[in-house]
C-alpha cells in the first residue's frame, strides 16, 4: 500500500522509473533508434546552402534571382586566374588557350563548360595576368557538387608552376572553398562534442561508468533530432544549412548534459536518503522536473522567436534548433531515469551514495560561499554589478558589419590567394557582377544609367527568354563593380543602381546579385536585431514570472543575464581585435550570441531561483538562497563548464563566424556560472530578501530567525513553513 501511495503522489514520474515500466521506457527509446539512425544520416543530403536558403525572402535580391533563374539556370563563375610577374609568356598564353579548350569540354558536376569564356588578359602593354571564366550551375544539388566541380576545372588546368602562377577563385572557388570547410560538420563537432562532455563528466562524477548513461542519452536524442528534421526538410519544407546542422548538435549536446547533470546530483541526494532507488528516482523527478522543464522550455521557445526573422538562415535555425532541445529534453527525461534506476547504485562506483551517508554540499565550497556573501551582500553585488558593466565598454570595439571574404576563414584557402592575385591586375568585381531584370522596353535606357553610375566599370546585356514565361518581356543585364564584390564600397554602389534603375519609369528595374545579396543580408539582420532581441527578453520574462509566480525576481535575473551578454560581447570584442586579430564580426552575431546566452544561460539562474524558492517556502529566504547555493553549486558549476565546453567545439571548424560564436558563447556562459549565478544574483538575492518574491504572499512572510551558519543543503526545520 505505501508504494501505491507513492506512485499516486508522483505518478508520471514512476512512469519512467516504476520497477517494469523502465524497461518499457528503454525498449520504446531502442525502437525510436533504430529507425531513426539512418534517417539521421541522410540530414547533410537535405541541407540547402544555396543563396536563397540564406536571403530573406521578399529582398530584392531575392527577386533577382527567381527571375534570373527563367532566362538560365542559376549559376556562378569559377574564376581561373593566371599570373606572371614581369608579364605573361607565349609559352604562358599557349597553356592558357590549351586550358581553356579543356575547360569547354567539361560537362560533369554542373560544370558548363561550352560557356566558358576567355581569357581576358590585363590592359598592361605586357599583360601579366589573364582569367578564365567557368560556369557552374547552383541548382538544389549545387552546393554539394560545387567541391568537385572546382577540384575538376583544376585538376584540367594544372597549379602553379615555373613562376606562373594558377589560382581558381571567383564565387565557384570560395563557395568551394566554405563547402570544404563544412564538409564533415556534423561528424567533426560531434567527436569534438563528445569528447569534451566526456572529460568534463568524468571531472564532474569522478566514475568512469556514470558517464555512459548521459552520452547514451544524449546521442540517442541527437540521432532522433536528426531524423525528424531531416523528415520534415524533405516533406515539409523546413530550411537547414550546414550552420543550423552545426549548431543542433552543440545544444544537443550542451543542453542534454545539462539537465543530465542536474537529475543526477538530485537523484544522488534522495539516494542517500531512501533505500529504494525507483522511489528516489521519482522524488529526483518530481522535484528537478519542473526546474528542468522551465529551463527546456525556454530555449525551445527563445528559439522559435527565431521564425519572425527576416533571414531564411536565422528563421530556419528557429525549429532546427527547438527541435533539438525538445528532444534532448524527452530523453533525459525518460530515456536517462531509466537507465540510472536499470544500472542501480553502483553505477556511481567509486562514490558510490549509500543510505544515510553524509551529503558532500554540507561543508562545501559553496556553503562557505554563501554564509560569507551574507554578511555584505549589497557591497559584493555592487562591486559584481560595476565590474561587469566596466566590461561592457569593451562593446566599443565591437565591428559587427560582415566579413569579406577574404576574413572568413581561419587560413588562407586558394580562392582568397587568386581573389588577392585577380584584384592586382583586374577590376576588383569583375567574378562577381551586379545582375539587374528590368522591362525589356527600357533596356537600353536602364544599360547607359547603370553604365554611367560611379563604381561600376563595364556592363553587358542578356537577351530575353525565348520561351513563354511570366517573364517574357525582361532583359537581364550585368554590371561590373570597379570595388570587390564583398566590400563596403562595392555595397555603397548597389545602393546607388538601385537609386538611378529604381527612378526609370515603367522599367520595373531591379538589382541583385553577389553583393547586393551581401547588402540586404546586412539590412535583414540589422532589422532582425531590433525585433527578436525584445521578444527573446519578453518570451524569457513571462516563463519565470509564472515559474517563480513573482515579478521581483524575474526582472532581477532577466537584467543579470543581460548585463552577463553585454559583459561576454565586451571581452570577446577586446579579445577578437588584440588576441585573434580578427578584423570584425558577421553582422548576425550579436544576435545569435545574445539568443544563446539568454536561452540557455537563464537556465542556471532557473536551477538555482527554483531551489531557492523550494528551500525558502521551508525556511525562510535568506537561509533558502544558502541551501539552495549550496545545493546546485557544484552541479551548475559542472554544466557550465559542459556547455561553454560544447561551444567551443565550434572553434574546431575553419570559419571565422563559427569561432567567434564559440568563443562568446562559452565566455559568457562560464561568467554566468562563476560570477552572475553565484555571486551576482546570490547577493542580490540575499539583500532583497522576502521581497524578491513580489507580489506572491512569500514576500509578506518573515523570516524564521536562523543563524545563517547553521545552513545546509539537506538540513530541514523541526516545523516546515506551510506553502502560502
Amino acid at each position: 500500500m505505501a508504494d501505491t501511495g507513492r506512485q499516486e503522489r508522483h505518478g508520471a514520474a514512476w512512469l519512467v522509473c516504476g520497477r517494469r515500466t523502465k524497461w518499457l521506457v528503454v525498449l520504446l527509446w531502442l525502437a525510436v533508434l533504430l529507425v531513426a539512425a539512418p534517417l539521421a544520416q541522410k540530414l547533410t543530403d537535405a541541407q540547402e546552402n544555396d543563396a536563397e536558403s540564406w536571403l530573406p525572402g521578399s529582398a530584392e535580391s531575392t527577386q533577382v534571382l527567381d527571375i534570373s533563374a527563367e532566362f538560365r539556370p542559376e549559376a556562378i563563375p569559377a574564376v581561373v586566374v593566371y599570373a606572371r610577374e614581369g608579364g605573361l609568356t607565349a609559352a604562358d598564353r599557349a597553356r592558357i588557350a590549351g586550358d581553356v579548350r579543356q575547360a569547354k569540354e567539361l560537362r560533369a558536376h554542373g560544370i558548363r563548360g561550352k560557356e566558358t569564356r576567355g581569357p581576358v588578359f590585363d590592359t598592361r602593354v605586357r599583360p601579366e595576368a589573364a582569367q578564365v571564366f567557368v560556369p557552374i550551375t547552383m541548382d538544389a544539388e549545387g552546393w554539394e557538387r560545387i567541391g568537385p566541380a572546382v577540384d575538376t576545372i583544376r585538376e584540367r588546368v594544372g597549379t602553379s608552376t615555373d613562376g606562373l602562377s594558377v589560382h581558381i577563385t571567383g564565387p565557384g572557388g570560395t563557395a568551394a572553398d566554405s563547402a570544404e570547410a563544412f564538409e564533415g560538420i556534423d561528424s567533426t563537432l560531434l567527436f569534438a562534442a563528445a569528447g569534451i562532455v566526456v572529460v568534463i563528466l568524468l571531472f564532474t562524477y569522478r566514475s568512469p561508468t556514470l558517464l555512459i548513461a548521459p552520452l547514451i542519452a544524449v546521442i540517442t536524442a541527437l540521432f532522433t533530432a536528426q531524423a525528424l528534421i531531416y523528415l520534415l526538410a524533405t516533406h515539409a519544407d523546413l530550411t537547414v544549412n550546414g550552420q543550423s546542422a552545426g549548431i543542433l548538435t552543440v545544444l544537443v549536446f550542451g543542453a542534454g548534459t545539462d539537465y543530465a547533470l542536474l537529475l543526477v546530483a538530485r537523484y544522488r541526494e534522495e539516494l542517500r536518503r531512501h533505500a529504494d532507488r525507483h522511489e528516489a528516482m521519482a522524488l529526483a523527478l518530481h522535484r528537478a522536473g519542473p526546474a528542468v522543464l522551465a529551463s527546456g522550455a525556454t530555449v525551445i521557445l527563445s528559439m522559435l522567436v527565431l521564425l519572425v526573422a527576416e533571414m531564411n538562415s536565422t528563421s530556419g535555425l528557429g525549429p532546427v534548433a527547438a527541435i533539438g532541445v525538445a528532444v534532448g529534453l524527452l530523453a533525459m527525461l525518460s530515456l536517462f531515469p531509466a537507465l540510472l534506476v536499470i544500472f542501480g547504485r553502483w553505477f556511481f562506483w567509486p562514490l558510490i551514495p549509500h543510505l544515510g551517508s553524509p551529503e558532500p554540499t554540507e561543508r562545501g565550497l559553496w556553503a562557505r560561499t554563501g554564509r560569507r556573501m551574507a554578511h555584505r551582500p549589497r557591497l559584493i553585488w555592487g562591486v559584481t554589478a560595476a565590474t561587469l558593466a566596466l566590461l561592457s565598454l569593451g562593446l566599443f570595439q565591437l565591428n559587427a558589419s560582415g566579413l569579406s571574404n577574404a576574413d572568413a576563414f581561419t587560413e588562407k584557402p586558394d580562392s582568397i590567394t587568386g581573389q588577392e592575385v585577380l584584384a592586382e591586375h583586374f577590376p576588383a568585381g569583375s567574378g562577381d557582377p551586379l545582375v539587374i531584370v528590368t522591362n525589356t522596353a527600357q533596356e537600353d535606357r536602364v544599360a547607359r544609367i547603370v553604365r554611367s553610375t560611379p563604381g561600376v566599370v563595364r556592363t553587358s546585356v542578356g537577351r530575353p527568354p525565348g520561351t513563354a514565361s511570366e517573364y517574357e518581356g525582361t532583359s537581364l543585364l550585368e554590371a561590373t563593380p570597379s570595388d570587390p564584390s564583398d566590400s563596403e564600397a562595392a555595397k555603397r554602389t548597389v545602393d546607388r543602381v538601385r537609386d538611378a534603375v529604381h527612378a526609370v519609369p515603367d522599367a520595373d528595374a531591379k538589382v541583385g546579385g553577389g553583393t547586393a545579396a551581401l547588402l540586404d543580408m546586412d539590412r535583414a539582420t540589422a532589422h532582425d536585431n531590433k525585433l527578436v532581441i525584445p521578444l527573446v527578453l519578453v518570451v524569457v520574462l513571462l516563463i519565470l514570472a509564472v515559474l517563480l509566480r513573482a515579478v521581483v525576481a524575474p526582472v532581477l535575473l532577466i537584467a543579470t543575464v543581460v548585463l552577463s551578454f553585454a559583459a561576454a560581447l565586451g571581452i570577446s570584442a577586446l579579445a577578437f581585435r588584440h588576441l585573434f586579430d580578427y578584423p570584425g564580426e558577421t553582422t548576425d552575431f550579436p544576435l545569435f550570441v545574445f539568443v544563446f546566452l539568454v536561452a540557455l544561460g537563464i537556465d542556471y539562474n532557473i536551477f538555482l531561483s527554483t531551489r531557492i524558492r523550494e528551500e525558502a517556502i521551508r525556511q525562510g529566504t535568506r537561509a533558502g538562497v544558502q541551501t539552495g547555493l549550496a545545493a546546485t553549486g557544484a552541479v551548475i558549476t559542472s554544466a557550465g563548464l559542459v556547455l561553454a565546453g560544447t561551444f567551443a567545439a565550434l572553434g574546431t571548424l575553419p570559419l571565422v563566424a563559427f569561432a567567434e560564436i564559440g568563443f562568446a558563447v562559452a565566455l559568457g556562459v562560464l561568467l554566468d556560472t562563476f560570477v552572475v549565478r553565484s555571486v551576482l544574483v546570490t547577493s542580490l538575492f540575499l539583500d532583497v530578501g522576502p521581497k524578491v518574491w513580489w507580489p506572491h504572499p512569500l514576500a509578506r512572510r518573515p523570516e524564521p530567525p536562523r543563524a545563517p551558519e547553521r545552513t545546509t543543503a539537506t538540513e530541514t526545520p523541526k516545523a516546515p513553513l506551510p506553502d502560502p
